[in-house]
C-alpha cells in the first residue's frame, strides 16, 4: 500500500483538472468559490453525504462510491426540477485509502461529473480515524419561481413514482451475498443498482409542467410519500399492488410466502433514488407521456387525500407499517 498523498499536492494533482471547466472555482486556489447570478433563475441547493458501512459497503470500488455520492445528490436536484450546475466536496480519508485508491475515487467523480455536466467548484480534505465519509454541496439552476417542492400537494391529486421500487433494498442484500431464490445475473443487477442509482434528471421539465410536488426515494417510497403528504397538509393512500417492480425483484417476491410483507418491505427499505410526485388527475396522462417521450417510465401508485396521515394498501388490504422507511440514528 503506498502513503497516503500530501493534501495540497494532491488537491492540485487530482481535484484541480476537475474544476478546469468552471472559472467560478478559481481554479482551486483560493478559500471559496465565486459563483455569478443566472438571470431569470433561482439556484437551488442541496447536500448529501455518506458514510462507510451505512451507505455503501467497505470493499465497494473507490470509483464506484465517488459516482454514487455525486448521483444521490443529483437525486436531490430531480426531484426539484432543477439542473445540474456544479458541487463542493468534502472528504475525510481514512489512512487505509492510499494514493491508488484516493485517484479512484477522483476518476469516478471525473466520469460522472462529465456525464452530468456538472463543475467542481471548491471543497475540503481531511483525514479521520474513522470510515471513510464524504459529502457533496450541489447547486442547480430552476427557472424563477419554479422549482417543484415537497409541499403544494392537494387532496385529489394522484401520487406517480418513476422507474421500479424496492431494488435498492434487494441490491444491498445481493452485494452483502444475503440474498437467495433468485439467479446470480439477477442478484448482480439489483447489486448494481444499489451501488449506482440512476438520479431521474430527464423529468424535470414534466415535473416542472405538470406536478404540483416531488420528492426522491431515498429512505422509502411510504416515508417519501408521507413526506409530501404532511408537508402539504394533507394524507396520502399507496396501494403497493400498483408500485413497479423490476423483473429481478417480482422474481424475489413470488417466492416470499407472505407477498403483502414483502410489498411493505419493499416499499420501507430505500435506496431507490426514483422520484415520487402528486399531480392533479388532469394532468396524469400528460405527466406520464411526457415522462415516457423523456425515456423515464412513470406510475400511478395511490393519492393524496383530505384525511391526515399515510394509508397503505397490499393485496388489496388496508395494511399497518410501523416503519415508512429509513430512519437516521
Amino acid at each position: 500500500m503506498s502513503e497516503p498523498p500530501d493534501e495540497f499536492e494532491w488537491i492540485a494533482r487530482t481535484l484541480r483538472p476537475l474544476a478546469r471547466n468552471a472559472p467560478e472555482a478559481l481554479d482551486l486556489a483560493d478559500d471559496a468559490a465565486e459563483l455569478p447570478a443566472r438571470p431569470g433563475h433561482d439556484l437551488i441547493v442541496s447536500q448529501d453525504m455518506i458514510v462507510e458501512g451505512v451507505h455503501f459497503l467497505p470493499d465497494d470500488p473507490p470509483g464506484l462510491v465517488a459516482r454514487k455520492l455525486l448521483r444521490v445528490n443529483l437525486s436531490d436536484l430531480a426531484g426539484k426540477g432543477a439542473e445540474p450546475y456544479g458541487y463542493f466536496l468534502a472528504i475525510a480519508w481514512p489512512g487505509r485509502f492510499d494514493r491508488a485508491k484516493r485517484e479512484a475515487f477522483v476518476r469516478g467523480l471525473e466520469e460522472d461529473q462529465t456525464h452530468f455536466g456538472l463543475k467542481l467548484f471548491g471543497g475540503d480534505t481531511t483525514s479521520t480515524l474513522g470510515p471513510l465519509v464524504a459529502s457533496v454541496t450541489i447547486l442547480g439552476w430552476v427557472p424563477a419561481g419554479r422549482m417543484v417542492q415537497r409541499a403544494g400537494g392537494a387532496p385529489g391529486d394522484a401520487l406517480l413514482v418513476s422507474g421500479t421500487i424496492g431494488d435498492g433494498l434487494l441490491g444491498l442484500r445481493a452485494a452483502k451475498g444475503d440474498l437467495v431464490g433468485i439467479s446470480y445475473e439477477e442478484q448482480q443487477w439489483l447489486a448494481g443498482r444499489y451501488r449506482l442509482p440512476e438520479p431521474r434528471l430527464r423529468l424535470r421539465n414534466p415535473l416542472r409542467a405538470l406536478a404540483h410536488a416531488a420528492a426522491d426515494v431515498s429512505d422509502g417510497l411510504v416515508a417519501d410519500a408521507g413526506h409530501i403528504a404532511e408537508v402539504s397538509g394533507v394524507g396520502a393512500m399507496i396501494d403497493l399492488d400498483r408500485t413497479p417492480l423490476s423483473p429481478a425483484t417480482q422474481t424475489w417476491l413470488r417466492a416470499q410466502p407472505d407477498a403483502a410483507a414483502a410489498k411493505i418491505e419493499l416499499a420501507t427499505g430505500g435506496d431507490d433514488y426514483e422520484i415520487v410526485c402528486a399531480a392533479p388527475r388532469s394532468r396524469v396522462d400528460a405527466l406520464i407521456a411526457e415522462a415516457a417521450a423523456a425515456g423515464v417510465a412513470v406510475t400511478e401508485i395511490g393519492s393524496l387525500t383530505e384525511e391526515p396521515g399515510v394509508r397503505v394498501l397490499a393485496e388489496g388490504h388496508e395494511v399497518a407499517v410501523a416503519r415508512g422507511g429509513y430512519v437516521h440514528r
